[in-house]
């Protein structure tokens, strides 16, 4: 036996002080009493019990010297060292999408937690316990603990992931702590079965249990036919399943219906017949409940409309340039007349504003801006209105030789140079602009760039009717090369799988990039990059909130639980660290203060009670 405190020994130094008290405590105390005949009467019964009152002073002081010294060695901490009987212990905790499967109203994590506390708790003290986390990513939550208690409550705050399960690195881990102690216990928690193991011992808390999934949800809407497709599976067999379709989260049940599924992936198609003119987002929802509810749903955003392509036509003739963004784009048109701008200058919410023959009183704090045969000078755009020209003759533009890769883009499918105009506005650029159409090389006519806000611009230095622009075979060809400058893409695309990368494109002027998880969970993306990047670690939809020049603009994605933790069994090869174990442990630490304050407690009810019956029964 050992202690961990000596110095608490020092307290034993009571016991002697404690004798030297009794001793010269004064064993008499003088009473005045009105009369000794009572006394005197009882004292035949007081012979009887004399020997104990004489026993109790010498009991109190052995009772109080037991209590000194089981306080003394309490405070000292004494243990019984048990050579070899402890141990280093490695968790590797499986936390993948999969551990969320609930059996018997108990998640296989959270018995997985319950597994790793069983161990921790029947360890010897002395031992050491180290725990890897695993789902995208290994995480070691702590190492080499040696406080049973800090281990637990470490451990209790892990939540579980869903992302798929690599446990390469965390076995790599686990080899470097063998390879310093190949006494070491390694312990695998999982749900999958592993066919061959080698100092690894694996506790599988998985089992068949009922399950089906969706997946590869997707839809088309054309005109007012929506047609859904997806696929669905069961993997427990053959089961009717009542699939349920959602337009939109504030729609109500659109329609339903029942699909067989076996072992294999079973396609299904809704088509449906829509009044609505534009579709936000469609879900699928398998209506039975199984052990993994996670993957019961699909949701798809619409693509077009994540990415933002509301437009703004601000003029008194604008039809058409309105043509022709409906013929080449999908892009959801607002029109607003100058007079009405007139009232409401301080537009915002919108991907492109076109500015047809109207000066803006301010630029727009988000979106594209496109001025055409703007007569006027706009504070911040980077040019100046330097007059109107009236030529003589009609005059043809020139395309811009330039192999720059913007003006490549911008120009792509754009055959010669056959624009026509018989009047333009002549503009002084005092910002760096890419020119595709000038005229006499001094003159821009079309010009692209950026605001000071940063901000991108289009520039038409002419009227639309007064060109053949309309009528020509490039200007489809350029419209669309320019609306698609002008629309940058927020998000690539709308359906992941947890712990895939979703990539932002950080928009010009952003103030903040904001994302909140399916939990509400907050997380703001780096702005002064081109793009940002987040790892997608739950499933549901999650928001993205672009802040531009004050104006919110909410994007949104989906995350579903990968394909392969869908499965209720799993089974891998191998799993191995490889060396020849030792044998040999820790010294344990069996610890027995609990037994001295046990007795502690014992001896002193046991003196309490010795003063009481000397004080009021003796007397």
């Amino acid at each position: 036996m050992t202690f961990l405190y000596p110095l608490g020994l020092l307290g034993l130094i009571g016991i002697p002080i404690l004798i030297i008290i009794y001793i010269i405590k004064n064993k008499y105390t003088e009473q005045t009493v009105t009369s000794t005949y009572l006394w005197t009467l009882s004292e035949k019964f007081l012979k009887r019990r004399i020997p104990i009152s004489k026993l109790a002073g010498l009991i109190s002081l052995i009772l109080q010297i037991l209590i000194i010294a089981a306080l003394s060695l309490a405070i000292a901490h004494p243990v019984i060292v048990m050579p070899g009987a402890a141990h280093e212990y490695c968790f590797i905790f499986d936390i993948s999408g999969s551990m969320n499967v609930e059996e018997n109203g108990e998640t296989r994590f959270e018995k997985g937690v319950g597994k790793i506390e069983e161990v921790i708790n029947d360890s010897l003290g002395g031992s050491y316990y180290t725990l890897i986390c695993v789902d995208e990513n290994t995480a070691v939550v702590f190492e080499r603990e040696t406080d049973k208690k800090l281990a637990i409550e470490e451990l209790n705050r892990v939540t579980p992931g869903y992302a798929s399960a690599d446990i390469t690195d965390a076995v790599d881990v686990a080899k470097g702590y063998f390879t310093n102690n190949a006494g070491i216990k390694t312990y695998l928690i999982t749900d999958k079965t592993y066919q061959n193991t080698n100092n690894v011992e694996v506790i599988n808390v998985g089992s068949q249990v009922d399950n089906h999934a969706l997946s590869d949800v997707n839809y088309v809407l054309n005109g007012e036919k929506l047609t859904v497709n997806g696929k669905v599976i069961s993997y427990s067999g053959d089961k009717t399943l009542t699939l349920e379709l959602y337009l939109d989260e504030r729609e109500q049940l659109t329609a339903s219906k029942t699909v067989s599924a076996s072992g294999e992936f079973t396609p299904f198609t809704f088509e449906e017949t829509v009044t609505v003119s534009n579709v936000n987002s469609v879900t699928v929802k398998i209506k039975e409940e199984d052990a993994l509810a996670l993957d019961n749903q699909a949701t798809v955003f619409n693509l077009k409309n994540e990415n933002s392509y509301k437009t703004l036509l601000i003029g008194d003739s604008t039809f058409f340039l309105e043509a022709a963004i409906v013929t080449v784009s999908n892009a959801q048109i607002t029109k607003m007349t100058s007079a009405e701008y007139e009232q409401n200058p301080n537009v915002s919410g919108y991907g492109l504003y076109v500015f047809d023959g109207v000066v803006p009183k301010t630029l727009p704090v988000d979106g594209t801006v496109w001025f055409l045969n703007v007569q006027g000078s706009v504070p911040g755009s980077g040019f100046s209105f330097q007059g109107v020209v009236d030529p003589e003759y009609a005059i043809k533009l020139e395309k811009s030789t330039s192999t720059s890769s913007l003006v490549q883009k911008l120009t792509y499918g754009v055959e010669g140079s056959n624009f026509i105009v018989s009047q333009y506005v002549k503009y002084g650029l005092y910002r760096n602009f890419t020119q595709l159409y000038t005229y006499n090389r001094n003159n821009a006519m079309v010009f692209t760039g950026t605001s000071e806000r940063g901000n991108r611009e289009v520039v038409f230095a002419f009227d639309l009717h007064n060109s053949n622009h309309t009528i020509s075979i490039d200007y489809v060809a350029l419209l669309k090369n320019l609306l698609d400058f002008s629309f940058p893409t927020v998000v690539e695309k709308v359906s992941y799988e947890c712990g895939e990368n979703l990539e932002v494109n950080v928009l010009a002027n952003s103030d903040s990039v904001k994302i909140i998880s399916p939990s509400q969970k907050e997380t703001y993306l780096d702005t002064s990059s081109v793009i940002g990047e987040y790892t997608l670690d739950e499933v549901g939809a999650y928001q993205i909130v672009m802040t531009v020049g004050g104006a919110e603009k909410v994007y949104n994605v989906y995350s579903v639980l990968p394909e392969a933790e869908r499965t209720p069994v799993q089974t891998a090869e191998r799993v191995e660290i490889v060396g020849e174990a030792s044998g040999s442990g820790l010294n344990g630490i069996y610890d027995i203060v609990i037994f001295l304050f046990a007795l502690l407690a014992v001896v002193f009810i046991a003196d309490w009670g010795v003063y009481c019956y000397d004080k009021y029964q003796l007397r």
